[in-house]
């Protein structure tokens, strides 16, 4: 599919528990009508519905059946209250029980089989949408798992879940967590269930994964943000013959996972900056879990911006700059970063101490972003910063976090590396 998102269409929002829209009889409990071009998108299997695309609503209901104008039924979903109305598990008439629900975690489980390679304990088990199950995440780390849901709407599948992984992956811990989408303007301050341990055993110390053999520590009780973004895996794969003899610079480094494997790759100096102190002492206790010297690499509690800028004139540059900020953020000195308004700027600053022939690696999570909005921003930024580049390698998320054909939204990760030309 072209298009980055699919967006809403409708006459006008319908709010309400129930009522119709004019010239619609209002439908049965527990259905609803949906306008022709929301029909277009469930008939593709597009797995949500937006409030303004109903054309009516029986009376509440747990579970809804979604019907076009012309009396189609369309699929089975759970209703929600926020910026999407419904989301959708089945395009049929079939029920969402037990054994369906069982039925779709299995295969999708059954493709990290496949796709999970040696020395690999911390992946995405199960990835919402994109496995068939709109708000569901399951991040697998070791032996206990996070269990992420999209909105408390979601959680009527909970306790089938919970069954499952117990049955077939016995984990020790089992946390629960929230990640509402920033359009959903809701209290999740208190919901229901509440976030934390809904089975097994608490965890009381830092959790040891790895990936393709490197240790990271983890926390999964701080989901959905636990100390390692397994999506960037195959970026971290890409880059690892290509580290060798590089100074690198780490940007925006988190807990600092692309320093780690710069550092394990033969990286002759690492620079990792990031704006919160924890986050680099974080950083500091991965290369320790390698058993790499800290003290043998460099670690700074810094903006980006100023950091970059401090570097251009010390006269400092660098041979791999990773580029992967949020999209959104704010400082404790009121300072915010807006990917869209800010990105050109970041690359024509990484750019000005990046050394001839030397790579910068860009990324964006940022869904709404379109491929060539992203790759326009790096243009401009080159162009900022008078130089000239080369893009050398498009790359995604990982193969445990698919992007399904029937969701645009799936395909949300954008990482380009280009390589700046000497002269």
């Amino acid at each position: 599919m072209g298009k980055r998102s699919r967006k809403p269409r409708g006459n006008r929002p319908d709010r309400g528990g129930g009522g119709s829209q004019k010239g619609v009889q209002t439908p049965p409990r527990g259905v609803w009508i949906v306008n022709g071009y929301s029909a277009d998108w469930l008939g593709k299997g597009f797995p949500w519905v937006y409030p303004q695309e109903i054309l009516g609503r029986g009376a509440p209901a747990d579970i809804v059946e979604l019907r076009a104008q012309d009396g189609r039924v369309l699929g089975r979903a759970i209703p929600d209250h926020g910026w999407i109305a419904a989301r959708v598990y089945r395009h049929d008439e079939g029920p969402l029980d037990r054994d369906w629900l069982w039925e779709t975690l299995d295969r999708a489980a059954a493709l990290r089989d496949v796709v999970i390679e040696p020395d690999t304990t911390a992946f995405r088990l199960v990835h919402g949408e994109n496995d068939g199950l709109p708000g569901l995440r399951i991040d697998w780390w070791d032996h206990a798992a996070t269990v992420v849901l999209d909105s408390p709407a979601v959680a009527p599948l909970l306790d089938d879940v919970l069954d499952w992984l117990e049955d077939r992956r016995q984990p020790r811990a089992v946390y629960l967590c929230y990640r509402p989408d920033p359009r959903d303007d809701r209290d999740f301050s208190r919901v229901t269930p509440e976030p934390g341990l809904v089975r097994g055993h608490a965890l009381t110390a830092d959790l040891r994964v790895t990936e393709r053999g490197a240790a990271f520590l983890v926390r999964p009780w701080d989901g959905p943000d636990v100390g390692l973004y397994t999506d960037m895996r195959a970026v971290r794969r890409w880059l690892e013959p290509h580290w060798g003899g590089t100074a690198v610079l780490n940007t925006f480094a988190y807990t600092g996972a692309f320093s780690v494997v710069a550092a394990l790759g033969g990286a002759s100096e690492v620079v990792t900056v990031d704006l919160s102190a924890p986050y680099l002492e974080r950083a500091e206790a991965n290369f320790v879990a390698n058993e790499l010297d800290p003290s043998q690499h460099t670690f700074w509690e810094e903006d980006t911006f100023k950091a970059l800028d401090r570097m251009r004139r010390q006269g400092q540059q660098f041979d791999r700059i990773i580029l992967d900020p949020p999209s959104f953020s704010h400082s404790s000195d009121g300072t915010t970063w807006s990917a869209a308004r800010d990105y050109p700027r970041l690359v024509a600053a990484a750019f000005r101490v990046c050394a001839p022939g030397g790579w910068i690696i860009a990324a964006s999570n940022h869904g709404q972003t379109s491929p060539r909005d992203f790759r326009g921003w790096i243009v401009d930024g080159a162009r900022k910063a008078g130089v000239r580049a080369q893009e050398l390698a498009w790359l995604g998320q990982s193969e445990d976090v698919p992007a399904a054909t029937w969701f645009p939204e799936g395909r949300y990760l954008k990482v380009g590396v280009w390589r700046m030309l000497p002269g």
